[in-house]
């Protein structure tokens, strides 16, 4: 099958070319990244930072403002708890009850849809028996989005048109009216889009407070300003009237307009005299009860959230959010200040993902790109053939094109994971190149070939050698997309977080491989045919190199097009050198320096700050010592082997020992879930005592924000108290989260990629007004319009000298933000703190769940407990911090009953008054245009704001007579819930901890189970009866996914093993091709280990040190680490495939009967393979390079994924001998059988 399509292809060469420009085409068309096509059409893959790894969650939210938590939970939380456990498909439910407003979580088995859980909810709760929730209360399904979904939040100011400068201007009333009904609902119009939610300012409100001693006076209670205020607003239509033949709408008009209106409206009429509500109460304008809000940098400030929808994606849809607010812009309100300045209500984004995705998407860009040149230069040192090299590079860009077509068309999104998946492929893609192309060669240099360029031999020969090895290829690619199988088999966050991967990984092979079938035949066909004749045209082709390097590295400053003139010139003076292949030597070594220039430009692995010169060397040094130290061993290859095949046992020490110590740091090595994601933002979450209030809050978020914004590297600090009018926001009002936006180490430009700025010659910066700024004068922030571009100048660091990395900044962050009454922070990100908050329901990755009887019972055990870990000493002491549920104060009014029952007051009507009067009750909503705001009625602040003014609340009696509510109920301090959680129905609480700065989350939690339960065992810990705890968050994932893979990790590599069981027919055979897998375990857990030794690589070059360029430091197992050992294993098999593979043609050919025979067959396999093998681990290993040394967005899952790869390659290189050796001693094994077989035969025969 694979040679007809090899040979269809070959000979049909036009429909292979036009498969090519097909493949272009429709891969740059549907190319993630911000390429330029020109006249192409863009249809790009959906594109995000990372995978949507939440879990399958619809949030029921259900508001009752003015209520306790412990009336919400019993009255609103449970009773839909238990209604919704039943709902098919669901896995668990965890609920918060908080002041006013019930929040459940329903999590659902990850293959249910998640449109179809969202109807069987609906359904559910419209089909609730009656008396289910109170009267009035009506639960809402959240928005259709997941935790992710925060895609874009902003502030509204006001800003001068002109110059864009904060001019102010607005109150916090304004500004929320404004967002409230005008940018929010344009926003929402955006498509993709399922929720804006607000935030920050006040709701504007008709307030109407009561006068106790007028309403004495005209006798009137307070239902009877409650009916006046709610007959007060109210439009009729009267059908219509036909006057002088013309039909005219009857409407009455009666909504309330302003304050006037509602003064005016009658409560009721004493002696023909009416009684208005101007007569007996207070009517004004003010804010509304709030929950949360919005600070920038120290200042109140009014915005709101933008939530993507559930599969849109995010980059288009915040592409929509923004084209909204161009369209709307100049439709926003605007007024002139007394002093003259023009305040414009401007949209103004403090987080915006699109920056995260584009860097992130821009560094796996780069490291594609870093990854496709480093090949480049590997084939070209190792082929030594320009031709070939083209032909192999050409390869690579078209098979990473074939995969975005696929991408494309089944689903799979661009993002760091996915992307990943072509990165770690392209060692692999090359090897396909590499050994078909190497096999051409091979076979155009064999003598009876050396006069083949051409027609239909040219097609059989290409045909020949790449119909060879196509099935030892194929059996390769099939071991490598099968060793896989684990990936697509993880479940949960990591399945979801890391199937992309696999998925990207596989079509990258198999567009490889396909290609290499279809296309490589054709390319190596065209190139090794063509040959120019005509010394004329030859001559002016050269001419035009000479020319057009010239021109171009004139125009363009372009220093590597001058080897197009270089190559021009070689070639005219080619007829000088005394031996004919010496201009072709030189032509190579031209295509390397240009090659290794470019590369050296772009990775920059020593830092900008070092210069072209020095990064240049750095580069050739890391390329040349690999390559050397691999021809070294193609060279000395076959005397090495040869010791080895008599020396078989004491080379044997060597694998056996390597092996040994794999498994030795496996065990020993520490574990965790998965590397944090550099999102470019941190996410500063303490908390405040249950008792603050909201002055005290407002105080707390106004001095973060303030010291933060101070801290040079931050751009902006926008902090939150309280929650968002979203149900995916949860957060009580003693609850903060400051998101700090810091900037990136260099100034980067649109596409996320570092800019360069044009420097002179002392290295000053040149700036726009004329000045220059010498970095090492000191540090200063000059911002990015007051520096000129220049393509040809210095990248600008924005950091200070003594900030290395981003755990600097967020130490400066900490010792900043140290106040008295707030709890620290773990560290976190937005969209980090967002999975972990709706997926655990902690604030923290790492806490511990207590579950109890009761509220109290669980508060008691989790403050022991909070003590205790605070002895944990791989845990930061000042990080833990038990989340108090109890500890809010309360006014309780305890009613006496015998007193009402004697003055004839029931406890309903009682309880309203309270609730209207003191609480205040919403009682309608005036129409004003678009705007809606509520009246609410209640008591003027004098009369309720403290405990004494409460009690003389006036309440009507059944006579008519008002009396103190002193009279009917005593009031009293207690202490109370804050907040109740609960799972499942049952009641939990929370401790959250953070641990130690190179510590593994599987240790921490094992030291800490340690302490806790030791401090139980000696008494020193003592648990209420009933009370249970279990670790949760991160360690959990941990545990479910070791399990998962230990699993699915030996099945897989059975799976792989009986693959190379069909391809050999022998378990033999299988085994001992099988073995470099072994070997390649033990080198990547060698590497990892040595990652975290102090004294690896601890030196420096030029002034950077090796550890700090390799960003080594201490990795530990993870899942993304185990994905890298999973990627290594598929690769470390091929070499064994394809070394058997050959070992067994030449068994085949030559047949050795005896021992030395053997050896010799088994040498001769050895050295056909030995190159391309060498060239293999050659390209994997050096394209991992500027995987190793990236440090931008994404580096952090990319990095732990490349190291068991970069470690089990350098050992791998052992399984050239040890296939070899093992092959040696099987077939010996074999041939000793034979003889004792034939001489047992030859005993036994009759004539002996």
């Amino acid at each position: 099958m694979l040679n007809k399509i090899i040979r269809y292809f070959l000979e049909n060469r036009v429909i292979t070319i036009l498969i090519l420009v097909l493949v272009v085409v429709w891969g740059i068309s549907t190319s993630p990244f911000n390429w330029h096509g020109g006249i192409i059409p863009r249809n790009p893959i959906p594109v995000d930072a990372i995978p949507d790894i939440g879990d399958n969650q619809q949030i029921v939210a259900t508001e009752w403002m003015g209520r306790s938590p412990k009336d919400i939970q019993d009255q609103i939380t449970y009773p839909l708890t238990t209604s919704l456990l039943g709902i098919p498909g669901v896995k668990s439910i965890r609920s918060s009850s908080m002041f006013g407003m019930s929040f459940i979580y329903i999590i659902f088995d990850d293959n249910i849809e998640f449109y179809w859980s969202r109807s069987r909810i609906l359904e559910k709760l419209n089909s609730l028996p009656p008396g289910t929730l109170p009267e009035g209360v009506q639960p809402a399904l959240g928005p259709d989005a997941t935790a992710l979904g925060q895609i874009y939040w902003y502030t509204l100011e006001g800003r001068d048109p002109a110059t864009g400068k904060p001019t102010g201007g607005w109150n916090a009333e304004e500004l929320r009216t404004i967002q409230d009904y005008y940018v929010k609902y344009s926003l929402s119009a955006a498509e993709g889009v399922s929720e804006v939610a607000s935030a920050g300012g006040f709701v504007k409100e008709y307030q109407v407070e009561l006068n106790p001693d007028a309403m004495r006076a005209f006798n009137v209670s307070v239902m009877d300003i409650m009916g006046a205020i709610k007959k007060s607003n109210l439009d009729i239509g009267a059908e219509t009237m036909e006057i002088n033949k013309v039909e005219y709408l009857i409407h009455g008009l009666g909504y309330i307009k302003d304050v006037s209106d509602l003064e005016k409206a009658v409560v009721t009429v004493r002696d023909g005299v009416p009684v208005r509500i101007s007569d007996v109460a207070f009517v004004n304008i003010g804010p509304g009860t709030r929950r949360g809000g919005l600070d920038k940098e120290g200042v109140e400030a009014v915005g709101g959230v933008v939530i993507a929808r559930y599969g849109s994606n995010p980059l288009e849809v915040i592409n929509n959010v923004k084209d909204k607010i161009k369209e709307m812009a100049p439709g926003l309100p605007q007024k002139t200040l007394p002093d003259g300045t023009v305040s414009k209500i401007t949209v103004v984004p403090f987080y915006d993902r699109t920056g995260l995705i584009k860097e992130t998407i821009g560094t796996l860009e780069t490291s594609l790109s870093h990854e496709i040149l480093i090949c480049i230069i590997v084939i070209i040192v190792l082929v030594l053939n320009l031709r070939a090299s083209v032909v192999i590079a050409s390869m690579l860009p078209i098979a990473v094109l074939s995969t975005f077509i696929i991408m494309r068309y089944t689903g799979i999104a661009a993002n760091i994971v996915a992307l990943s998946g072509i990165a770690i492929a392209i060692g692999v893609m090359v090897d396909v190149g590499v050994v078909f192309v190497e096999s051409i060669i091979r076979y155009m240099e064999m003598p009876e070939n050396r006069g083949i360029r051409k027609g239909k031999a040219m097609v059989n020969l290409i045909y020949k050698a790449v119909s060879e090895v196509s099935g030892a290829i194929a059996t390769a690619m099939i071991t490598t997309i099968v060793s896989f199988l684990p990936v697509f088999a993880m479940e949960a966050q990591e399945g979801k977080m890391f199937s992309p991967l696999a998925y990207t990984k596989t079509y990258a092979l198999a567009s490889a491989f396909v290609l290499g079938l279809i296309l490589l035949p054709t390319l190596s066909y065209i190139l090794f045919s063509v040959r120019i004749d005509s010394k004329r045209i030859r001559k002016v082709l050269n001419y035009i190199l000479i020319a057009a390097g010239v021109l171009l590295s004139v125009l363009y400053s372009n220093i590597p097009a001058l080897g197009l003139t270089a190559v021009g010139l070689n070639n005219l003076l080619a007829h000088r050198w005394k031996k004919p292949g010496i201009s072709n030597y030189i032509n190579i070594g031209i295509a390397l320096v240009v090659a290794t220039y470019f590369l050296a430009e772009e990775w920059l692995p020593m830092g900008p700050q070092k210069g072209i010169i020095v990064n240049l060397l750095f580069v050739t040094g890391c390329i040349a010592i690999i390559l050397a130290l691999l021809w070294l061993l193609v060279i000395y290859y076959e005397r090495i082997l040869r010791w080895c095949l008599n020396n078989r046992w004491k080379f044997m020490l060597l694998p056996i020992a390597t092996i040994l110590c794999g498994i030795l740091i496996w065990k020993r090595i520490g574990q965790e879930f998965m590397p944090s994601l550099n999102e470019g933002s941190f996410l500063l979450m303490p908390t405040s005592m249950p008792h603050t209030g909201i002055e005290q809050n407002l105080n707390y978020i106004e001095a973060l924000d303030k010291r933060l914004a101070a801290i040079p590297e931050v751009e902006t600090a926008i902090g939150k108290w309280g929650r968002v009018n979203s149900a995916l926001d949860p957060a009580p009002a003693q609850m903060f989260e400051n998101t700090i936006n810091y900037r990136p180490e260099y100034i980067l430009n649109e596409d996320g990629k570092r800019e360069r700025f044009k420097v002179n010659r002392k290295g000053e910066y040149l700036l726009r007004n004329g000045g220059t700024y010498n970095p090492a004068d000191g540090f200063r922030l000059i911002p990015a319009d007051s520096l000129i571009p220049d393509r040809k100048g210095d990248y600008f660091r924005q950091w200070r000298p003594e900030i290395k990395n981003t755990d600097d900044i967020w130490q400066q962050i900490v010792n900043v933000t140290h106040l008295p009454g707030l709890t620290s922070a773990p560290k976190l990100q937005p969209i980090e703190a967002r999975l972990v908050m709706l997926s655990t329901g902690m604030r923290a990755p790492m806490g511990l769940k207590i579950y109890g009887p009761d509220l109290e019972t669980i508060e008691q055990s989790g403050k022991a407990i909070e003590q205790a870990l605070k002895d944990v000493p791989s845990v930061i002491p000042s990080s833990v911090f038990y989340d108090r549920a109890v500890g809010a104060p309360y006014l309780e009014i305890k009613l006496n009953r015998d007193n009402m029952a004697r003055y004839g007051v029931n406890v309903e009507d009682l309880q309203e008054i309270l609730s209207a009067a003191v609480g205040g009750m919403i009682l309608t909503k005036t129409v004003e245009g678009r705007e809606r705001f509520p009246v609410r009625l209640r008591y003027a602040r004098e009369l309720r704001d403290n405990p004494e003014a409460l009690s003389m609340l006036l309440v009507p009696t059944a006579t008519g007579a008002q009396i103190p509510l002193k009279e009917l109920a005593d009031i009293e301090y207690a202490r109370g819930a804050q907040m109740i959680q609960s799972e499942n129905t049952f009641l939990v609480g929370y401790v959250i901890f953070d641990k130690k700065q190179g510590k593994a989350e599987v240790d921490v939690v094992k030291e800490a189970t340690k302490v806790i339960e030791g401090k139980i065992q000696n008494g020193e810990l003592k648990l209420t009866k009933g009370v249970s705890y279990k670790f949760a968050g991160n360690y959990e994932q941990q545990e479910r996914a070791t399990a998962r893979l230990m699993i699915v990790v030996p099945l897989a590599l059975l799976i792989v093993l009986l693959v190379l069981y069909f391809q050999f027919k022998t378990l033999t055979a299988s085994l001992i091709h099988f073995s470099g897998v072994f070997v390649a375990f033990a080198g990547g857990f060698i590497l990892l280990w040595l990652y975290g030794q102090d004294w690896f690589m601890n030196f420096s070059l030029a002034g950077v040190n090796m550890r700090d360029l390799f960003q080594m430091h201490t990795i530990n197992l993870s899942v993304a680490v185990w994905v890298g050992f999973i990627a290594l294993f598929g690769v470390a098999t091929d070499d064994g495939v394809l070394m058997g593979t050959y070992i067994h043609h030449v068994f085949l050919e030559k047949d050795p009967q005896t021992r030395h025979a053997i050896r010799e067959a088994v040498v001769t396999a050895g050295l056909k393979r030995v190159r391309p093998a060498a060239m293999t681990t050659a390209t994997t290993l050096i394209a991992l390079l500027p995987v190793l040394t990236s440090t931008g967005k994404g580096a952090d899952i990319m990095v732990p994924m490349a190291i068991p790869t970069f470690g089990g390659m350098l050992i791998q290189s052992m399984t050239m001998f040890v296939v070899p050796v093992f092959q040696c001693w099987w077939r010996e094994g074999l041939l000793k059988k034979e003889e004792k077989a034939r001489n047992a035969a030859e005993n036994s025969s009759p004539g002996k």
